[in-house]
């Protein structure tokens, strides 16, 4: 059946492309914290643990969200991991770094993942897409305030 949400097609293939490197970013951060939840170790590993956990807690009601934005414009969600390595700007982290870098990592992949929000803004608000637009701007306050509390940590 057709879609006549008030969108082009070409338009929701725009957003849903963007949202698609979102999701990619998205899901590709949570492993990387998950990752580092389970493996985090010294002094502040208590602080860290419950930290992660509440973090990738949220991306992975993030990931649902972003996917189910895509399948509302007619289009595929990716969800394999060699679309995500197509797909997503941030590397991941196939060994164990110390906690000061999981922290660092972590910084940057919310920085990333601010970033790749934005970079959808222009083709949902040329689309009048206020549910992309809304989502955008929720992913960008989280994304950012999650970084500066963990850059918080590295200050000396």
């Amino acid at each position: 059946m057709d879609i006549d949400i008030g969108i082009s097609k070409k338009d929701r293939k725009n957003i849903a492309d963007g949202l698609s490197k979102l999701l990619a970013d998205t899901y590709t951060l949570y492993l990387k914290t998950h990752n580092f939840h389970w493996n985090v170790e010294g002094p502040m590993f208590n602080t860290l643990h419950l930290m992660f956990e509440t973090q990738y807690n949220e991306l992975a009601l993030a990931v649902d969200a972003i996917a189910e934005r895509i399948r509302a414009l007619g289009h595929p969600a990716p969800g394999s991991y060699a679309a995500y390595a197509k797909l997503s700007s941030i590397k991941e982290e196939t060994g164990t770094p110390k906690a000061e870098e999981m922290i660092r990592q972590l910084v940057d992949g919310q920085e990333a993942v601010a970033r790749t929000a934005r970079a959808v803004f222009p083709s949902a608000e040329k689309a009048g897409d206020e549910p992309t637009a809304d989502l955008l701007t929720q992913r960008l306050q989280i994304h950012e305030k999650t970084a500066w509390m963990l850059r918080s940590l590295l200050s000396k």
